[in-house]
């Protein structure tokens, strides 16, 4: 039987799962089985985007699991992103029922605005000027949080929120007049390299739970020069005490702090390792420890975007 997991309010009506399991990076030739080895270890929890390209492959792992009674759709907690090509106010509504249709569902439990800022609209997914840097579309945040407003009350997705926004970004839109449904989450990179304090406190200040993405840093060592939170001797040490890996402490730290945690991996082993971490707690003082570890390193900064107005990232937080 798998380990009961913890929960987070989300909203009036719902709550979303603390542990899910990130597509990010997921090939589309081993999501499906990835998704269904996860089902089985007990997760109820998926972090999906239109730009992972694999929607189709892990609404089929979740259309076999419904499908063998393994589980209910209402026991799932689905979640997607719209994408910065399709922030003009006509576009939304479409983008969401792409990926409806490519998963398989009737509506999403959790939608998400992706980026802050919005591309040219068109086929391209990373529309590049000739220094390779992004070219934005001239629209407005807010006229985008309408439409994804009209998504919740044509009954296509049951919340909505934002990911990388920062915090004078996040107040634009609690201060839009008129405003119907306000973010039920901020989905953002953490790990103890960069801890997000400041940004965390502020959203949980204002009812906005957090999901934490590459809470692992990046263990498929993409940069090979980054530092490694598997590796860190601080982190080790705690996994020791408590018999548990580096890759454990990890999520459990974010669960701690009452933030969502989504691992990514294909790895059957992992995928069930990564998903053990009710049954232990950390100290006051390991807490403070790996939060000692920031030191403000992004893994995912976005870099071709630094030229547009909308770029998160050089605020404090």
């Amino acid at each position: 039987m798998a380990a009961m997991a913890g929960y987070v309010r989300l909203g009036a009506a719902a709550s979303a799962p603390l542990m899910g399991l990130g597509t990010w990076k997921s090939p589309p030739g081993k999501v499906t089985a990835a998704v269904m080895t996860a089902i089985d270890a007990g997760y109820r929890h998926f972090d999906c985007a239109y730009v992972y390209q694999n929607e189709k492959e892990v609404g089929e792992g979740i259309q076999q699991k419904i499908k063998e009674g393994a589980v209910k759709r209402e026991d799932l907690f689905v979640v997607s992103k719209l994408w910065c090509t399709f922030h003009e106010k006509p576009l939304v509504k479409g983008a969401c029922q792409k990926t409806l249709a490519d998963l398989k569902l009737a509506y999403l439990d959790l939608y998400l605005v992706h980026w802050p800022f919005g591309f040219k609209a068109g086929e391209d997914l990373f529309p590049a000027d000739d220094k390779g840097m992004a070219v934005p579309s001239n629209t407005d945040i807010l006229q985008t949080w309408e439409a994804m407003e009209e998504l919740v009350d044509a009954g296509l997705v049951k919340a909505i929120g934002i990911s990388n926004f920062n915090r004078e970004q996040i107040e634009r839109i609690l201060n839009k007049p008129g405003l119907k449904h306000k973010p039920a989450n901020n989905q953002i990179e953490s790990h103890p390299y960069l801890s997000q304090e400041k940004l965390i406190d502020y959203c949980h200040s204002k009812g906005i739970t957090v999901t934490a993405y590459c809470p692992l840093g990046r263990p498929d060592g993409s940069k090979p020069d980054a530092p490694s939170l598997l590796d860190d001797p601080k982190i080790k040490e705690i996994a020791a005490k408590h018999n548990k890996t580096p890759a454990q402490v990890l999520l459990r730290f974010q669960i701690q702090r009452n933030v969502i945690a989504i691992p990514k991996s294909v790895t059957p082993q992992r995928i069930v390792e990564n998903f053990q971490v009710f049954d232990f707690e950390l100290t006051k003082e390991e807490m403070a420890t790996l939060l000692s570890l920031n030191k403000n390193w992004r893994i995912c900064a976005m870099v071709t975007c630094k030229n547009l107005k909308e770029y998160p990232f050089n605020a404090e937080y």
